[in-house]
């Protein structure tokens, strides 16, 4: 649960914060993303006078549906649907916040939170992958004791809407069957129990869970978004991370005799080798232990094949987040459509360090532009998007421009094109897509300056009130990611 609110933020909802940003030059004004922040704003007015009804738990009665009689058995009578809850017409419509990589997504859901209104008490900001992960836990807890017939959504919901009555997902999405099979009674169990919901994604909710497995199932929870929040689409023709920002930190080298040196010097610096030499420890997760090779202070270091070269998730990697603030990666090398696995694995790292507010220092093989593409499939792209007509690619192609280059204009910050990508056979899907395209955001982010010396309180940057603010930031993610 998030409790924690940085004192500098405005008392008077997103707008205020907002224009106080573009006054400083943290921001730069837009006309299309006030339209959205009003939305925000309007929101924050309704939950102004809003109070979350008493969140009540379900009995054990009122879940276990009633004992068959034995003729009821013998002649197959008909099972009982599993319980279901209403959602009053008094909950204050939530948002659902979608576009492509670089539409100001997560800076807009951050900017609500930020500046929610102190009457609501509880509140959780989480990355969605990492609450389905939590969701996914509790339902096993309950049905390891209680059995797995046991319908244990409503508990699970109960549990989460005493701990938040507003909830704010990053990256809403639906890719596995497991999810896709409870969202729909999830949400509505939150919703019935006065959760204010506030949702960021890459797609409209028409478009979640696209060909997946048994989608008809899953169309009610689309329609329970539809209907019960406000859709907002973000695209513009400003990409939002393009605001000024200090020059980028070192956090990238080739792999060469100097690599490990570097690796090196950015171990000691994040690590804390005087008082905490470098030394093997163990992090458990689910029952399994994580090696990890070298650890000191709060700074951990791997090679590419020591985290990812076994089979290891997101709930590894967020156990591992929660336990270190600095990774160094060392001999990451160039993957292609081979080894999509890997490179999704990677992915998922990524965003967990990102998600966590860690620093990552990497090795790699390759420029970051084709860590998830070689030169000949980011030729082949290109030829495929330029068949297609899309005029970025058609341009770069009539110039004959260098591979790089082309990389540079055909990406947000690191250069490709988001159309470009999702119509190319190299992908699987626009997931996979954005994926990719995010994970190459996320690294050009994370190289920033500004991200490198974050929480180190300097005095540049606020002194020991901004490590101690980004201390209670991480302290938030810790106990979200719970």
């Amino acid at each position: 649960m998030s409790e924690y609110r940085d004192e500098q933020y405005s008392p008077d909802g997103p707008m205020a914060e907002y224009n106080a940003r573009v006054k400083a030059g943290k921001l730069r004004d837009d006309e299309h993303q006030r339209t959205l922040i009003q939305s925000l704003q309007d929101l924050h007015h309704r939950l102004v006078n809003y109070t979350p009804p008493k969140v009540i738990p379900p009995t054990l009665e009122s879940i276990q549906p009633p004992k068959k009689s034995f003729f009821g058995s013998l002649f197959g009578g008909k099972r009982e649907e599993k319980v279901r809850m209403d959602v009053g017409d008094d909950l204050p419509k939530g948002l659902y916040m979608y576009g492509d990589v670089g539409s100001g997504k997560t800076m807009l859901m951050d900017l609500f939170y930020d500046t929610l209104p102190g009457n609501i008490h509880s509140k959780t900001r989480i990355h969605f992958h990492n609450f389905m992960q939590n969701v996914h836990k509790e339902l096993h807890k309950i049905k390891m004791t209680r059995g797995n017939d046991f319908d244990a959504v409503p508990f699970v919901a109960a549990k989460i809407a005493k701990e938040s009555s507003v909830l704010c997902f990053d990256e809403f999405q639906c890719t596995d069957v497991a999810d896709a099979m409870i969202l729909r009674r999830l949400m509505e169990s939150l919703m019935a129990h006065g959760v204010v919901m506030v949702t960021t994604s890459n797609r409209h909710p028409s478009e979640l869970y696209k060909n997946g497995i048994q989608r008809e199932s899953f169309i009610p929870c689309i329609k329970l978004l539809e209907t019960r929040l406000e859709v907002l689409n973000l695209d513009s023709t400003t990409d939002y991370r393009k605001i000024p920002r200090p020059p980028s930190g070192v956090y990238h080298h080739p792999i060469d005799a100097a690599a490990s040196r570097h690796a090196e010097h950015w171990f000691k610096f994040l690590g804390d080798f005087e008082n905490d030499p470098p030394h093997r420890a163990t992090q458990t997760v689910w029952g399994r232990d994580i090696e990890v090779p070298r650890a000191s202070g709060t700074a951990c270091h791997f090679t590419f094949n020591e985290l990812l070269g076994k089979a290891t998730g997101a709930a590894d990697y967020i156990e591992l987040v929660r336990s270190y603030e600095a990774f160094i990666v060392t001999d990451v090398p160039g993957m292609n459509y081979r080894s999509r696995d890997l490179a999704r694995r990677f992915i998922t790292f990524i965003d967990a360090v990102y998600e966590g507010r860690a620093k990552l220092v990497l090795t790699t093989a390759v420029p970051l532009s084709q860590l998830f593409m070689s030169r000949v499939e980011v030729n082949t792209a290109i030829d495929e998007a330029s068949s297609a007509g899309d005029p970025a690619a058609k341009e770069v192609k009539d110039e004959g421009a260098d591979l790089d280059a082309s990389m540079r204009s055909l990406m947000d910050d690191l250069g490709m094109n988001m159309n470009m990508l999702k119509g190319s056979s190299i992908f699987s899907g626009d997931e996979e897509a954005f994926a990719f395209a995010r994970a190459l955001s996320r690294l050009s982010e994370m190289g920033s300056k500004e991200w490198v010396e974050r929480g180190m309180g300097l005095e540049k940057a606020g002194g020991r009130k901004e490590q101690d603010d980004w201390k209670k930031a991480r302290s938030t993610w810790r106990q979200d990611s719970m």
